[in-house]
């Protein structure tokens, strides 16, 4: 089977190396591939879900992503799609409007809610009365297009969003109260005296505090903090965490907590502070 046939059937990842300016010319490029940095320092491939129920549409789309550098995870169902989304740390998402089992509208709406504002989504779709577009927008549509779609327009429309919603590795001192994470040097201080982490216990610390509410899973820290392509157990992340848990500590004495979610990950917590 074709890859771009089995990442439309299966959703799973099709990377291509080939270089394409309309994208790459505003992102950091490594073998003509799309990366942007991670939390310690390393890469990690540009990922596009797109949820496009038809397959001939869904190939050419995914080719062309491909061509420019960008995995693509494909579905043409919407609830397979969704259950993804919130397990995999995905860049931008590409939805159709008209899907067999969620209308695609309703679909934006579920992804608000599930991640907030904080992934680009560009709508496909047949209609292009106003009235569709504006609908399309107001329920958290960043970028809109109608079919038929051309290569050079939605390489073009999905570079400007990647461009936009990309973080730049910022440096710095990153104030958590009773914490300070000094990202320069790679030190984390609580009230103000220096606690030993490893870079990659700091990598994970800092993540957690960066995402302070966010239920984050086992593979979206994996992809994070350790970089996509990695080859890991989940129970890396389990002790990773447990010894942040420990070393900083996070507990109700600091006003911090590390919740465990069954079957998921870790969400990090304010608490209210005991002093005693």
């Amino acid at each position: 089977m074709h890859p771009l046939e089995r990442a439309v059937d299966l959703g799973v990842d099709s990377l291509a190396g080939a270089a394409c300016n309309s994208v790459n010319s505003v992102l950091a490029r490594s073998n003509g591939v799309a990366l942007i940095g991670s939390n310690d320092g390393g890469e990690r491939y540009l990922r596009v879900g797109l949820l496009e129920d038809d397959q001939a549409q869904a190939r050419l789309i995914a080719g062309w992503l491909g061509e420019a550098g960008l995995g693509c995870l494909a579905f043409d169902r919407a609830r397979p799609f969704l259950e993804v989304i919130r397990q995999r740390q995905l860049d931008l998402l590409i939805i159709d409007w008209g899907l067999p089992d969620i209308p695609g509208d309703e679909v934006l709406v579920r992804v608000r809610e599930e991640l907030g504002w904080s992934v680009p989504v560009l709508f496909i779709t047949g209609r292009d009365r106003e009235e569709d577009v504006v609908e399309a927008l107001a329920r958290g549509a960043d970028d809109y297009m109608t079919k038929p779609v051309k290569r050079g327009e939605t390489l073009a429309r999905v570079g400007a969003l990647l461009r936009r919603s990309t973080p730049v590795p910022e440096q710095g001192v990153f104030e958590f109260a009773p914490f300070s994470f000094d990202t320069r040097n790679g030190v984390v201080e609580r009230d103000g005296e220096p606690v030993e982490l490893t870079a990659r216990e700091f990598s994970l610390a800092l993540y957690l505090f960066r995402n302070a509410g966010r239920l984050l899973s086992r593979s979206q820290l994996l992809e994070s903090v350790w970089g996509h392509r990695v080859e890991l157990s989940t129970r890396t992340v389990d002790t990773h965490v447990s010894r942040v848990r420990r070393k900083l500590p996070l507990d109700p004495s600091v006003g911090w907590r590390v919740r465990s979610v069954y079957q998921h990950g870790y969400r990090l917590e304010t608490v209210a502070r005991d002093r005693s």
